[in-house]
């Protein structure tokens, strides 16, 4: 009875610590972030709800990648805690068996490697998704943010935006618009299908998401080159009709892991996903890099995890110097830090692959049997 409350007691501190270090480096990283997510709204027009509901599906693509550096970092924070205030040395004294804090230790990573995993090859490839979706489907806020003075303006597909100046009654002056995709050719009285529109207005103001045009010309031209000048005193352009300059088809990070293995495997039409160019080699190459690190990536939580353990086997209970307390965790971040270089040539070759799955699968149950053969020669001396 006693056992499992000290049990309980490893894993809340743990767990405590944990959250509490992820939650800090997700909030300063979401914060960076967030600031850049501005120009959805200062270039893109985007309303604010557009850009908070962004941010926040973005949190998990951050969470994804400071899970496993936050539980390293609670643990040793945790284990040097223990040792400090000398409960270690007590629950030795007692018969508590060091091998099974160890165990504890390994199957509390273990959860940490289910959450991990859960985060990077479902929730955040969905996310992600869902905010490039978000941003596609939205509608403009305003055009008054993406129409810039003095300054072509590209923010739309086939269409180009440029304004000299405003007056003192915040009217623009001297307007010019190039379409090149017939977008407005409602505003045109002719049956014609014109190839490009040329529209140049004197003045102009944004009303309604519409901009209104006054004492301006429409110069089109059709597939045979012919060109028609039509002279008007006042029309108007709906933003409705505009489409945003955006990436329609999702990044690789953005695509589902289901989808990338068929892509790395040649059968893209297994998955209801398009990616671009998918059978060629550069695609393949970035395919293989983000599914082994979505998969890859948690199999390294239980290796820095018995690292740490090396703290607790250690035969002087008494205080540890500086660099005895730390150096197990400058080797787990060193581990981490090789996972992500292998990681980044994993889509190099299969070899490569290879070896950046087996390191966590060959050494974890040998630092594992490590550990006990240290505990055993600790006993026998």
């Amino acid at each position: 009875m006693l056992k499992n409350k000290i049990y309980k007691y490893f894993t809340l501190e743990i767990a405590k610590s944990f959250f509490t270090i992820l939650f800090a480096f997700t909030a300063i990283a979401w914060t960076v972030r967030a600031v850049n997510f501005l120009d959805l709204i200062v270039e893109n027009g985007h309303s604010i709800k557009t850009y908070i509901s962004f941010s926040l599906l973005n949190i998990t693509n951050i969470l994804s990648k400071f899970i496993p550096l936050s539980f390293l970092l609670a643990l040793m924070l945790s284990i040097i805690k223990f040792r400090r205030q000398n409960e270690l040395i007590i629950l030795w004294s007692i018969g508590l068996n060091k091998i099974k804090v160890i165990n504890l230790f390994f199957i509390i990573s273990l959860f940490v490697l289910i959450l991990q995993f859960c985060f990077a090859v479902i929730i955040t490839p969905a996310a992600l998704n869902k905010s490039r979706t978000l941003i596609k489907t939205s509608d403009f806020n305003s055009m008054n943010s993406i129409i810039k003075i003095n300054d072509f303006s590209d923010s739309f597909d086939n269409v180009t935006f440029y304004v000299e100046k405003r007056n003192s009654l915040n009217e623009m002056e001297n307007i010019f618009i190039r379409d090149e995709a017939n977008t407005f050719k409602n505003i045109i009285a002719s049956n014609e299908e014109s190839e490009n529109t040329t529209i140049i207005a004197k003045k102009g103001y944004i009303e309604n998401k519409k901009l209104v045009l006054i004492d301006g010309l429409i110069q089109t031209q059709n597939n045979k080159g012919e060109i028609n000048n039509i002279n008007f005193k006042q029309t108007e352009l709906v933003s409705s009709l505009l489409t945003p300059r955006i990436i329609t088809v999702p990044k690789l990070q953005e695509t589902s892991t289901w989808s990338l293995i068929n892509c790395i495997t040649r059968d893209n039409s297994l998955s209801n996903e398009k990616i671009i160019n998918c059978p060629s080699v550069g695609i393949k190459k970035g395919a293989t890099e983000t599914v082994s690190r979505r998969i890859g990536m948690p199999m390294y939580i239980p290796l820095t995890t018995l690292i740490c353990c090396f703290l607790i086997v250690s035969r002087k209970e008494t205080t540890i110097n500086f660099f005895g307390k730390y150096i197990f965790f400058f080797i787990g971040f060193l581990i981490l830090v090789l996972a992500e270089i292998l990681v980044r040539y994993s889509g190099f070759s299969d070899l490569n692959t290879l070896i950046y799955f087996l390191f966590p699968i060959i050494f974890t149950p040998l630092i594992y049997l490590l550990l006990i053969n240290r505990l055993k020669f600790e006993k026998a001396s």
